[in-house]
């Protein structure tokens, strides 16, 4: 069985900015498929910085390109976008909004 990681969505100032350029625009997108990550979770995977990955979860699967960050051993995260949509489900209890805190994923180099 592969690690599993807790994956997080969220909103960045960055990405606030872009969403008055558009959500079409490459820098905005750029945005929305990067996940940032641990180092040594990174090395452990055997994904170098500025790769691709492929993230899995129950609901589905998406590639992002993979940062190192300044994050706890065990968590992933990414920008709140269409990428991130394709991995949580459609449950939302009664917010409107997918729970996007804690989905636990799978993510691995793509060679």
């Amino acid at each position: 069985m592969k690690k599993r990681y807790s994956m997080n969505a969220g909103r960045t100032t960055k990405q606030g900015q872009h969403i008055n350029i558009g959500k079409d625009g490459a820098e905005y997108i750029a945005i929305v498929t990067t996940i940032t990550m641990n180092a040594d979770d990174m090395k452990a995977e055997g994904i170098a910085n500025n790769t691709q990955v492929r993230v899995r979860s129950e609901m589905g699967e998406a590639v992002f390109l993979c940062k190192e960050g300044k994050l706890p051993a065990g968590m992933i995260f990414v920008p709140y976008g269409p990428p991130t949509c394709k991995l949580m489900g459609q449950t939302t209890d009664g917010t409107g909004m997918p729970t996007s805190k804690g989905w636990e994923v799978e993510v691995e180099p793509i060679v």
